[in-house]
């Protein structure tokens, strides 16, 4: 049996993220709001939304800032850092590490020779 779509390419297709408009948020939340108790569950599974949707959304309006509201992991106002800047930060990252290692062992050495010279007195005053 041969298949009609060519070999590697996938069948379906990637899904979409939804994004919400500020009216339409405000406009569930007060609907979600405003229903009975036991209709609460319908409205979200008739929009296909979780409760932490209304959550956030209640709060950003109590804040008065659902225009404002934008998912900060996908928005396209998102600034991305030039490559240098990303680089730079990655290298400082890199160096951060040993460096505080270093810092740490050398106290550590310093702890160790007081101690060695407070056992050499020690072991002197006892002779």
């Amino acid at each position: 049996m041969t298949s009609t779509t060519p070999a590697g390419s996938d069948p379906a297709p990637r899904p979409k993220r939804r994004t919400f408009s500020p009216e339409y948020q405000l406009r569930i939340v007060t609907e979600y709001d405003t229903a009975p108790k036991n209709e609460k569950g319908t409205v979200l599974r008739r929009e296909r939304l979780d409760h932490s949707h209304v959550k956030e959304w209640r709060a950003a309006r109590d804040a008065e800032a659902l225009e404002k509201l934008v998912d900060q992991r996908t928005s396209p106002a998102r600034q991305k850092k030039p490559a240098a800047e990303a680089e730079n930060e990655k290298l400082r990252r890199q160096v951060e590490r040993p460096e505080k290692e270093l810092a740490r062992n050398k106290a550590a050495l310093e702890v160790m020779g007081k101690a060695s010279a407070l056992l050499e007195m020690i072991s002197e005053g006892a002779d």
